[in-house]
């Protein structure tokens, strides 16, 4: 009988780690096909002969396509499962990633790139709230935090990797920007066999599946006879603006909207934010931030079932408006306090970035948490894209001083919101978290 037990506790926990994998193989995608445009958007200006419109449009298209597939994918998961929308959003990251490799105009690479933005849309949509609902209460935060530091390392990786294979190869951009089908495929496969969310099989009615799937592949006790509490009621997109979820509505898009913004669009042109600041770009500058970034978010996974969500998601947007601020208003600081400033910058967002794949899969009932968490990232995608694809007309037209100003004013509006609105979640069970902003 121990043994049975021992094999049964090995068992769940080597599908834990297939879980992070997985999963944490999504976000590094997504970091990677936005950090791999950087190094290349040199070759790519002068062999498409791309204007600003259409550097910024390329750059910022995965994130534009990541704001129509997220809501549309989190609709299909929280109506048809969370399983085969985990299948068909990886095929269709293949196929658009392995059209990388053929593609002979801006408006070709554009449409490539928005298709790999809707893949990551749904993986965003389905890939949270799965994890949610089989992680314990006890690791929920870690383990979810987890899948950040994959999407920063996916960024910082691919920009050093890009910058690498440009300068030392004869490789073409088109092949550096394919780079990324490899570990897709990969991630396709390995996704083969995973087991429907337990949570959703109840909420759908199926509850002898649903316990079995719990009994099997969940930890704790306390985590099976949590599902059993779920509601059976359908989810409509609707009730995400009801008197119940508006606030959860509101307060994990509009988080997330001034998380990211500021943030896409200083990391996706580093080098040339820092040039404007007299500083030396390339490779030390575009790794720098990322790297800076990475080691936060890998402290704040370390914190965040200790310490809880709260101190770890209200300060640092303080913080950030704050040091944007004065960037923006310090005209004549030296090159090196400007650099010191911005690597500080990355490290508190990046802190505050982490909770932004924590909150959603938390805060949202199972009934509406993929189209919960959809709705959120298109918001912030909004945010994202808009940013990435305005910033070097803002720091052109309007000068570094007044984008960073704005950019300092998007993280005052995250502050003021998550100080009022942002819960505490550590340690309770979903539906303890789901009902903390419904009212």
């Amino acid at each position: 009988m121990a043994e049975v037990l021992a094999q049964a506790t090995a068992f769940k926990r080597l599908f834990m780690w297939r879980m992070v994998f997985v999963l944490a193989g999504g976000m590094f995608l997504d970091g990677y096909i936005l950090g791999i445009v950087g190094p290349v958007a040199g070759s790519l200006t002068a062999d498409l002969g791309l204007s600003t419109v259409w550097e910024g449009l390329i750059a910022a298209g995965p994130l534009f396509g990541i704001f129509f597939g997220s809501p549309v994918g989190g609709w299909a998961a929280d109506k048809f499962g969370r399983k085969p929308l985990f299948l068909m959003d990886m095929a269709l990251f293949v196929i658009a990633s392995g059209m990388q490799f053929f593609v002979d105009s801006p408006g070709l690479l554009f449409v490539v790139r928005l298709l790999m933005g809707v893949a990551i849309g749904m993986e965003y949509s389905v890939g949270w709230p799965l994890m949610s609902e089989f992680a314990p209460a006890n690791l929920r935060g870690r383990l979810m935090g987890v899948t950040l530091v994959a999407w920063y390392a996916g960024f910082m990786i691919a920009y050093a990797l890009g910058y690498w294979l440009v300068n030392a190869t004869s490789l073409g951009w088109r092949t550096i920007l394919g780079t990324s089908t490899l570990l897709a495929v990969v991630l396709f496969l390995t996704r083969f066999g995973l087991p429907e969310s337990p949570r959703w099989l109840w909420n759908q009615g199926r509850a002898d599946e649903a316990k079995a799937i719990a009994h099997k592949y969940m930890q704790h006790a306390a985590e099976m006879s949590d599902v059993e509490h779920e509601d059976t009621r359908k989810g409509t997109f609707g009730m995400l603006f009801s008197s119940q979820y508006w606030r959860a509505t509101l307060f994990v898009s509009m988080f997330w909207f001034c998380a990211v913004a500021p943030y896409f669009a200083i990391a996706t042109f580093a080098d040339t934010v820092l040039q404007q600041y007299g500083l030396s770009g390339g490779l030390a500058g575009g790794v720098g931030l990322s790297a800076v970034a990475l080691a936060a978010v890998v402290l704040t996974v370390l914190l965040i079932d200790k310490v809880g969500r709260r101190v770890l998601t209200v300060p640092p947007q303080w913080v950030c408006a704050a040091l944007l601020a004065v960037i923006g208003l310090w005209g004549g600081a030296p090159p090196v306090v400007v650099l010191v400033l911005f690597l500080a910058f990355s490290f508190f967002n990046a802190m505050y970035n982490t909770l932004t794949g924590v909150y959603p899969g938390e805060v949202f009932p199972t009934e509406v948490r993929c189209v919960g968490t959809g709705f959120a990232a298109a918001v912030s995608r909004i945010g994202a894209g808009t940013g990435t694809f305005l910033l070097p007309w803002a720091m052109a037209n309007l000068g570094p001083a007044v984008s960073m100003l704005i950019a300092s004013g998007i993280a005052l509006v995250g502050a003021a919101l998550s100080q009022w609105l942002a819960p505490e979640t550590k340690g309770k069970s979903l539906t303890e978290t789901a009902a903390g902003l419904s009212h």
